[in-house]
């Protein structure tokens, strides 16, 4: 990432003036300090991310005062610096912990050259940490199908996915937005470049800025660093904007600026950073009715979406089924070390008959539980997975036929005058006990008891449930658009 503030440890006036000014001109932030002990007490005023050290000092010797700086939690990239090197001194420096090592007299290229070096490290070392797993494993790739509306989403993707420009990705939850941002990064030109992910949808409205723009040491109670945020680790890249609908009302304005003018200030901080970002925005909500309701701010929504990209869901592709439900079946099989080489007939009709509300995550989920289900005690020639192993609520219940019982004979009816027999009227209505109810009635029933034993607290209800609070806040967003009223709404 940009260096900032750097620490000069010379005890030459003339190494302290020249290389402060080489580096004052280069816009970065100098202080300089003659000996270890004037060193020590600069590093304890602020953090710093390089520090220029000679290696011979009036109090004591560098490499110790080396040693003593790779042990701080906040540790600066040191430099060592010399007029009477050798290959065993720098060697000495780099095994305790040096990034660099130089010569004097060095020249102005050569530092550019160090600042450099030190430059694309810390980028490499700060993106990783977000980076934990790889983005594109072996097996895990987008799998698109091969319906049409599938493959025009493919074309379209490899329209955009070369340009600069902002994409946004709808679609209900479960859809692959995500996976269709990852391919968008893989086809366009800064692939080679960083790939960061920030899920605003389990951000709270406090810590969010402090992610998007990152922060300042001592901007906030517990910043007792400073620390890029999510905009300047993507530099050069593509930022993705997951759940974009989710931001707070206090900073659409702040996301707006930076995706006008590409450049922010941290938080506590006052020196502007310019980037260059490539955003990219999903949503499971409709935008533009966050902005009629006034929930969403119009000129940002404008801003988000150029280029609009719709998923849609499984249930309007079922020729895809077969397809996924194949692909995750060799993915699961080979995760879990097993040889099952497809579907029987039945098995796969059911997967394509089901409206899968939960669509493609809710298709991976069921196929890895029925690899897992189907493990134990499978014989090699019923290696295909049946009906038994997916879930109950696929498999129709095995009940006896219902029998008409025989009506009794009619007893006989002595004749009655016509003028004497009543006036005919309706008979009651009686309730149907016996109606079926849908999946969605239960889980709905469900969701409200739960919220209501908890007095509204949606926290508690969703770890009773077993779900998020993203998707508990998406449920209850539709119950109130159907007019119902959700227990805790004021």
């Amino acid at each position: 990432m940009p260096l900032e503030r750097i620490l000069v440890v010379d005890d030459e006036p003339l190494i302290q003036r020249s290389l402060g000014q080489l580096l004052r001109r280069r816009k970065l932030h100098v202080s300089v300090a003659g000996s270890i002990q004037e060193g020590e007490a600069e590093l304890k005023k602020e953090a710093f991310d390089l520090v220029f050290l000679d290696v011979n000092l009036p109090d004591g010797d560098g490499k110790n005062f080396l040693e003593r700086i790779v042990d701080l939690p906040e540790r600066p990239l040191v430099v060592m610096i010399t007029g009477q090197g050798s290959i065993e001194h720098a060697v000495t420096c780099m095994q305790i912990g040096a990034f660099d090592y130089l010569l004097k007299p060095f020249a102005a290229s050569h530092i550019d050259v160090v600042l450099g070096k030190t430059e694309a490290f810390r980028k490499l070392v700060r993106v990783n940490r977000y980076l934990t797993e790889r983005e594109h494993a072996a097996g895990d790739g987008l799998i698109f199908g091969r319906s049409p509306a599938m493959n025009r989403l493919q074309q379209l993707i490899a329209r955009v996915a070369p340009s600069d420009v902002t994409v946004f990705v709808t679609g209900e939850n479960g859809t692959g937005k995500e996976m269709i941002s990852r391919e968008l990064f893989r086809q366009s030109h800064r692939r080679d470049e960083p790939y960061i992910r920030v899920n605003c949808a389990v951000l709270s409205e406090s810590l969010i800025e402090s992610e998007l723009f990152g922060h300042e040491r001592g901007a906030f109670t517990g910043a007792t660093t400073r620390r890029e945020g999510r905009f300047e680790l993507a530099h050069k890249g593509t930022l993705l904007l997951d759940e974009v609908s989710e931001i707070p009302p206090s900073s659409q304005a702040k996301l707006l600026r930076v995706l006008q003018e590409r450049e922010f200030e941290r938080v506590g901080g006052t020196k502007t950073i310019k980037v260059d970002v490539r955003i990219i925005a999903t949503s499971n909500r409709d935008l533009a009715e966050s902005v009629a309701k006034g929930e969403f701010r119009s000129d940002l929504y404008y801003r988000l979406n150029v280029f609009p990209v719709h998923v849609p869901p499984l249930r309007d592709r079922p020729d895809d089924i077969e397809v996924l439900a194949n692909e995750f079946l060799q993915r699961f099989s080979r995760r879990h070390r097993l040889a099952l080489p497809g579907f029987t007939p039945e098995a796969l009709r059911t997967l394509e008959t089901y409206r899968w509300p939960g669509n493609v995550r809710e298709l991976e989920n069921t196929i890895e539980r029925a690899v897992i289900l189907g493990e134990a005690g499978r014989p090699v020639s019923a290696a295909q997975l049946n009906l038994p192993d997916l879930p109950a609520s696929f498999r129709p219940e095995s009940a006896p036929p219902a029998v008409a019982p025989t009506p009794p004979a009619p007893l006989p009816v002595a004749p009655i005058a016509e003028e004497t027999l009543p006036p005919p009227v309706d008979p009651p209505s009686v309730p149907k006990t016996d109606a079926p109810v849908s999946l969605s009635a239960l889980e709905q029933n469900a969701i409200l008891e739960m919220l209501h034993a908890n007095g509204g607290n949606r926290t508690q209800t969703a770890e009773k449930l077993q779900i998020s609070i993203r998707t508990l806040r998406n449920k209850l967003t539709e119950y109130r658009a159907q007019g119902i009223e959700i227990p805790g709404d004021r």
